[in-house]
């Protein structure tokens, strides 16, 4: 007879953590995320893990040809400099840039079907 688990595990360890509880800027991005696949936005979290540039946006999304960079804060909380530089930069290439909290996370739709020429 050989041992028998009792408990069943998650597939991957840190799941159970994080679905516990969200932070505010969590929830901020959920919600762009949501928008960006209603609209069927190709999207990605770029992960730099200290190896890439600090300040990049929490999401880079492609819609209708235009680079997008979304910086998603949580509250009153303001971007970074760093991050401030990066939005500039993204603008500075004819890219769009945005900052997105709870207040105007709709924004994020409206850019999209502008881009679009749906609005």
């Amino acid at each position: 007879m050989g041992f028998r688990h009792t408990r069943s595990f998650p597939a991957y360890p840190h799941q159970e953590e994080q679905t516990m509880a969200q932070t505010p800027e969590k929830k901020v991005k959920d919600k762009v995320v949501s928008i960006l696949k209603d609209e069927g936005v190709y999207y990605f979290f770029p992960a730099t893990y200290g190896y890439g540039r600090s300040g990049v946006p929490d999401i880079i999304a492609c819609a209708s040809g235009y680079f997008v960079g979304i910086e998603c804060k949580a509250g009153k909380n303001k971007p970074t400099a760093l991050q401030v530089r990066e939005l500039e930069a993204i603008r500075a290439a004819r890219g769009v840039a945005l900052v997105v909290n709870e207040q105007n996370w709709d924004s994020v739709r409206e850019l999209v079907r502008k881009l679009r020429g749906l609005s």
